[in-house]
């Protein structure tokens, strides 16, 4: 199965890559004339099309222009545009520093952007400094919501109000940054509950996103069609699990999915993800210690694949904490087991509901 499984993950690196963020540029670009000489600068229809259009499609959105950032924001306001556009970068700085700050504040990578401006100047200066920023052209607007790379293949619930579950968690990071007391004191104010279930084919279009779109907590990078999904939940020899997380503050809607493969008096997790919204609220562990309750419960040994990369090292800690420890290599594939006689207490200030 692990084989099959690598050879889906390198098959993808050929697929058409999904843009994020789309980081806009303003005089020119977002509108026609320039903002600090004109004054009564005209907004692009299209461009006011495309930015709904991308919104409702997941897509966030952001923006980097050499501009006075009170003249700009207030013209934005004007505009009923403000809201759309997630940590703008309006200051006399390089376009390359802001897309830097733009993805470090939504936790992508530089990658998953797509940058456009009307100044080839700005594009190139981009390009050398960010090679794997899609740059576009202003005069080819018109066609950005036919590129594949802003077409995802599911629209979900929680890709249309991605944006909202942004501006939800920067009100949770100024309430943070704000709060007098202990890291722990703060995460029990949130209230968190934390519900982890069975998938069902309702939810296959977000797990598949999910598998998309989450690569640094995510244990082995493993690739799922909704059509293999699909055959998991019929097949009786795999367990998908799906969990959702909410606050005070209201939902981060589906951010994690286990896959585990079922075997008589063995289980595998073959696939552990986590949204990286929620990197730091510790349900990473609360899902693995759930897991290997389950598995102590059903009387199997509990081993679990990972596929160490640049960025994911933070599962494999996750892991290791847990109590699992390397027993095989395949290959690129680490095999753990977890003995099941240490499992980690679910953190008090995390409300653990799981349906089964």
């Amino acid at each position: 199965m692990a084989g099959q499984q690598r050879k889906k993950t390198d098959e993808t690196k050929d697929r058409t890559r999904s843009i994020k963020c789309l980081v806009w540029d303003l005089d020119n670009t977002l509108w026609d004339g320039t903002l600090l000489e004109d004054g009564d600068v005209r907004i692009r229809e299209t461009a006011v099309s495309i930015i709904k259009a991308l919104d409702e499609r997941g897509i966030l959105q952001s923006i980097a222009s050499r501009n006075d950032y009170d003249t700009a924001m207030s013209r934005l306001r004007e505009l009923g545009l403000e809201e759309y556009f997630l940590f703008p970068q309006i200051n006399w700085g390089s376009k390359a520093s802001s897309i830097i700050a733009i993805a470090a504040s939504i936790n992508i990578s530089t990658g998953a952007i797509a940058f456009i401006d009307d100044q080839q100047f700005e594009r190139d200066e981009v390009s050398h400094s960010l090679s794997e920023v899609l740059c576009i052209d202003s005069a080819d607007l018109e066609g950005i919501l036919d590129r594949p790379e802003f077409n995802p293949r599911f629209v979900t619930e929680d890709s249309r109000r991605r944006r909202r579950l942004y501006l939800c968690d920067l009100e949770r990071k100024k309430e943070e940054a704000e709060f007098k007391g202990s890291s722990q004191e703060f995460l029990e104010s949130l209230e968190m509950v934390f519900i982890i279930r069975p998938a069902s084919l309702a939810d296959l279009d977000r797990v598949e996103e999910l598998i998309q779109r989450t690569n640094q907590l995510n244990t082995t990078g493993y690739i799922y069609t909704k059509e293999e999904l699909a055959g998991f939940l019929c097949s009786g020899r795999h367990k998908v699990m799906i969990a959702g997380l909410d606050d005070k503050y209201g939902t981060y809607g589906k951010i994690g999915i286990c896959v585990i493969e079922c075997d008589p008096g063995v289980w595998t997790i073959e696939l552990l993800l986590i949204s990286c919204r929620v990197m730091s609220r510790g349900v990473g562990a609360a899902f693995v210690s759930h897991v290997a309750s389950l598995s102590r419960d059903a009387g199997v040994r509990l081993l679990a694949e990972f596929v160490p990369n640049r960025v994911n090292r933070m599962m494999y800690m996750t892991y290791k904490f847990a109590g699992f420890r390397e027993v095989e290599h395949k290959g690129q594939v680490i095999v753990m087991e977890n003995d099941l006689n240490r499992i980690l207490p679910i953190p008090a200030y995390i409300d653990l509901r799981s349906e089964q």
